[in-house]
Order: C-alpha cells, then structure tokens, then sequence
C-alpha cells in the first residue's frame, strides 16, 4: 500500500471576500492577518470576518491560518495573549508566528508555525523549531532543492512550507532593518516601506557612476509553477502563495492555476494527495501572467541565476504582447501573437529605461486606439498589465467547489427513508413516515432528477439509488424539502466531525542551534529572551527596533549587484573595472556601503560611515 502525504495549496487572504474566493478556487488552507499583529499592517481583520471565513472553509475541511507573526514589546503581550484565546475560540486552525515571546504566554491548544520571518534555511533550525513543538515550518525562500531536501532528510516528520509564487524580498525575511533605519517603520512589526523597490544608483568607490537611477534591489515575482513536482519529491508539503495585500482576482487566478498544475500531479503520483476535499470547476482559464507580477523566476531553487532582478521598473509588466510597428495619427500598428480588448492597460519601457503606459480605448484588428497617444518608438516592446476582458470574468462568479455525495432513497414500513453519504463518508439517514401510494407512470427517473437538484448547496450528486419495494409516488415539493432537510443535516454533520488539531505548548529546554544571539535574533521582549536562555543561549542582544546598533548590516541579501554585473570572482571569474566598495545612493542622497561575502555568497546592505 502507498503511504501518502497530504499537499497543501495555501493561499493568502486580505480580507473575508479574498479568503472565501481562495477556497472556492482550490486552496487547501488560508492565512489571514489577524485584529493586531500580523506582518501586514496594512491588511487586519475582525474577528468575525475571520469566523466567517473559518465556518466556510471547515466545510471543504480546508484550514485558517492567522498571522500573528510580528516582533512584539512587552506591554503587547497581554493584549496578543487575549487576541489568540479569541482566534481559537472561533476555530483557528493555527498561528504563523515569529516571536519566541508567544511561547511563553498562557496559550489554548492551538497549533504554531513558524514564520518565515525567523529565518528558518538550515537543518538545525528546523529539527529545534520541531522540537520545541511548531508544528509547521515556513522556508526561507532563498533556498535550492538540494537544501530544502537535505532539510527533509533531517526532519522528515515536519510538514515544510515553501513560497511557490509572488513577490520577493530582497532580503532574508525576518533579517532586513533598513525600513526600521530610514523611516522608523520595522519590517518586522509590519510596516515595511518598501526600500527595495526604490530607484538607487551604483558608485565606486571613485565616485564613478556604474548605473544610474535603476531599481537595483527589485527583484521579480516568483513563479514555480513549473516545479511543483520537484518540489514535491524535495520534501515540500505546503505549497504558498503571497499576496495579502493583493486584490480578489489576483487570488481568483492564482490560486485555480496552482490548483489546476497540483491536480494533474496527484492523478499520476498516488504517493501525493491534496489535503481537504471536494472538486473546483472554473469558469475562465486560469494564466499567471495576466495577474501582477513584475517579470518571474525561479530565484535560487536551481542555484544562483542572473535573471532574477527587474531593475527597470518595481510595478507589474503582465504579459508579452508583441512590438509596436508604427503610429499614425490616433492610432498604434502592433506586431504580435496575441489580440487586445478595448479598455486594456499597455505599458511599456522607454528609451530611458522608465515604465510608461496607457489605456486602450478601442482595438480594430492590429490597430489600437489609445485615451492619448504614447511617445513610443517602433519595435518597442509591449507588455498587457490589464486585461480588460480577463477582469470581467472574474469580477463574477468564476468558480464552484463541490463535494461529491451519494444518495439513497429507500422505502420502509413507516414511509421512507433519505441517506446521504460525501466522498468524505460523513453520512445522515432521515425518515419520512408517510402513507404510501403507487404512481401512475414510472417513478425512478423523475426522483433521480429531483433528488439531483442540489443546486447552490456545497454538494453533487455522484451517485442516486431508488429502493422501493414497487413504484411509489412521491411529490415534487415533500420531496424537494425531504432533500433540502438532508443537506442541512449533512453540513451540520461536516462540522460536527471537522477534525479540528489540538497542540498544547509543552516547555523544553534542547539546546538552539547557536549560544550567542546578536540583533539579528529579533528578540524584543524578555519572554523571548527568557525562552532562548532556557535553551541554552547566554548571550543575547535586543531587536534592532529596540537599540540601534553602530554599523549594523541592514540587509542580508542572496541576489547580488557584483555578480548581476557579471563581475562574480567565484562564479564569472570577471574582474570588475570599477574600484570597490560600491555604494547605493538614493534620489535623496542616502548612502548604503556594499560588502560582498563570497564565503556565504551573500551580498550585505550597510549605512555609509
């Protein structure tokens, strides 16, 4: 018998609607940022948007996840305490969290994962983190096959966690303080400013401009759609999304077109199966490219790659259309494959090297007709970030998740009898005590009809078997309610049997991976120090949020300007004709020093002395 391994599709949500529309579309589980807290500032919701959401994803025995996963002060424990005793009691299935603080608190039974934020890339982290009793890890999204594998091997009990799409950070999650350096806003109290998505120049050390004004540290979307079956065999059992400040539609489309590539993985590796239940039907063909994205990649999950940066723009490019032939008078000439609807968004990149775009008012054939004629060159190349028609579709109704049911209809000395049975064996019988009576014409056909009309309810009809003893005659409207009184009988039986995960948080004491814990170790509060000295940690620095640190790295970065360059020494083995250390400076004439640690491969963001 094959042993399998439950595959989680997990989709993030900004609010009620977002999250509602992820199940619907496929996703497995949801994380959504609770009331305070969350590593979104900018996306928190009420608990009653988040019980809403909990109730319709337990039907699909689909799982919530809330982030809880900032660094907190100490007077926001207490506060944090109550708000997770109030996500449990409306049936959470787990907390993404990143301070060690929370461990300490009196906490429900309720599973912890933990973040990304922590900065989880090695086998020792993980099998500590397991060990002290998270249930879930979430990856660092820097890492290649071959690491997340290894980190399998260790732990192959822990579900991993890995981002398969969306935006990237530049920096290490839960190791970037240059928002906190230049604004005041700590990434990991959720108010990053975006720093990375800023335009900078390059200059060495001679005051000499290598480039100038791009958006050096912009990296593109990932994107690995494609590798969900390598991932699969590396270890990975939750696949994620992000995007929780992303719209509806971009959820709507995301999440079926992952549901779509997993699928057809499960139906030839047995070994593989999704992790809830019931089946999604679309009503649009899900593509990637006509969501946001700023160009994709695999980033580093084949090793170090030079086509990972989008130095050009830090805004959506969609997909390739073609080139602009011509223009002539109101109108535009294109070359290209693929056609246009009035009302698109086109953009594009100037002979300066700047995103520039218009509004389609109207399409004729190959001949577009802009709100206002661009300055644009022949052969230019055109990109669609708007796809009118595409957005249409899915402002509507764009998909349905059904649960398969069988249904018998049986006759009985007092009546009749109804039982339904779902494709997850949940199964309610109802009596119907009734005199009985023989039809005129034959029956059968028209109770399977009437039997199969189930209709916005959850639930399809798979199978319909009639059970009489002769040809009895029911009516229509007894039995449409006979029906309708399964159906709610059945749902109320889904969340009774819901399987909802108890973990009580048990102290321990095995030793953390390292005995000295800088700025980097995020702590903030003194229960997350207390938790790192009950695990053997002696000397520990407070958050970078909480003391400044003189010369302290700001950013901790895999991609890497020097090797982006083609000046790599380890890998081009290219001698750079500029004279380092190379510097960043911003419109507004900030400084940041750059040091290259080619022994971690790793570029480091410093403030200029």
């Amino acid at each position: 018998m094959i042993k399998q391994r439950k595959i989680e599709l997990l989709a993030p949500a900004k609010n009620l609607e977002c999250g509602i529309e992820a199940i619907n579309h496929g996703a497995d589980a949801v994380y959504i940022g609770a009331p305070k807290f969350g590593a979104r500032a900018a996306a928190v919701n009420s608990l009653e948007d988040i019980e809403a959401l909990v109730k319709h994803a337990h039907l699909y025995n689909a799982r919530i996840y809330v982030t809880v996963n900032t660094i907190l002060k100490e007077e926001e424990l207490q506060e944090t305490e109550e708000v997770i005793h109030a996500l449990y009691r409306i049936g959470v299935d787990a907390l993404i969290v990143q301070d060690m603080g929370i461990t300490q608190l009196n906490l429900p039974p309720i599973p912890l994962h933990a973040s990304t934020q922590m900065d989880n890339r090695t086998p020792e982290k993980v099998k500590f983190l397991k060990e002290a009793g998270f249930r879930q890890v979430v990856l660092a999204r820097e890492l290649s096959l071959r690491e997340i594998k290894k980190i399998h091997d260790t732990c192959p009990e822990v579900p991993l966690e890995v981002f398969v799409h969306g935006a990237l950070c530049v920096s290490y999650s839960g190791q970037c303080y240059v928002s906190q350096a230049c604004f005041g806003r700590s990434a990991n109290r959720g108010e990053c400013a975006q720093f990375c998505r800023l335009p900078f120049s390059l200059v060495d050390s001679d005051g000499k401009v290598m480039v100038k004004d791009k958006h050096l540290l912009s990296l593109k979307d990932l994107n690995q759609s494609d590798e969900l079956e390598q991932l699969l065999d590396a270890g990975a059992s939750s696949f994620k999304i992000e995007g929780r400040l992303k719209d509806v539609s971009y959820v709507k489309n995301v999440t079926a077109a992952y549901r779509q590539k997993l699928d057809a993985i499960f139906a030839r590796r047995q070994e593989y199966v999704r992790a809830s239940s019931g089946t999604c039907r679309f009503d649009f063909r899900p593509q990637l490219d006509k969501s946001f994205s700023r160009g994709f990649t695999h980033y580093f999950l084949h090793g170090r790659d030079k086509e990972i940066f989008s130095f050009d723009t830090p805004k959506s490019l969609g997909e390739e259309m073609g080139t602009m032939k011509e223009a002539r008078g109101n109108y535009l000439t294109v070359a290209g494959l693929k056609s246009f609807n009035n009302g698109d968004g086109v953009c594009y990149i100037d002979e300066q090297g700047r995103l520039q775009g218009f509004r389609v008012n109207r399409v004729d054939g190959n001949k577009l007709y802009p709100q206002e004629m661009p300055q644009i060159k022949p052969r230019t190349r055109l990109y669609r970030n708007f796809d009118q028609e595409f957005e249409r579709i899915l402002s509507r109704k764009s998909a349905e998740r059904k649960l398969s049911v069988s249904i018998l209809l049986a006759d009985n000395n007092f009546g009749f009898s109804l039982t339904l049975t779902d494709e997850d064996d949940n199964s309610v019988t109802l009596s119907l005590p009734r005199e009985k009576e023989l039809a005129r014409t034959p029956q059968t056909d028209h109770l399977r009809t009437q039997l199969a009309k189930l209709g916005n309810t959850p639930f399809e009809a798979e199978k319909i078997e009639i059970s009489f003893a002769d040809n009895w005659f029911l009516p229509s409207s007894v039995l449409a309610d006979f029906r309708r009184q399964a159906v709610e009988k059945l749902i109320a039986a889904r969340r009774i049997n819901y399987h909802q995960e108890r973990a009580v948080w048990k102290p321990t004491n095995h030793a953390f991976p390292q005995t000295a814990l800088t700025y980097l170790g995020n702590v903030m509060n003194p229960r997350a120090a207390s938790f790192y000295q009950e695990h053997g940690v002696q000397q520990i620095a407070g958050a970078y949020e909480k003391e400044r640190v003189e010369d302290a790295v700001l950013m901790f970065c895999k991609h890497c300007l020097r090797y982006s360059m083609g000046w790599c020494p380890i890998h081009q083995r290219v001698r750079s004709p500029y004279r380092e250390p190379y510097f960043l400076v911003s419109n507004d004439g900030k400084r940041f020093r750059l040091e290259f640690d080619c022994k971690n491969c790793q570029m480091k963001v410093k403030a200029a002395q």
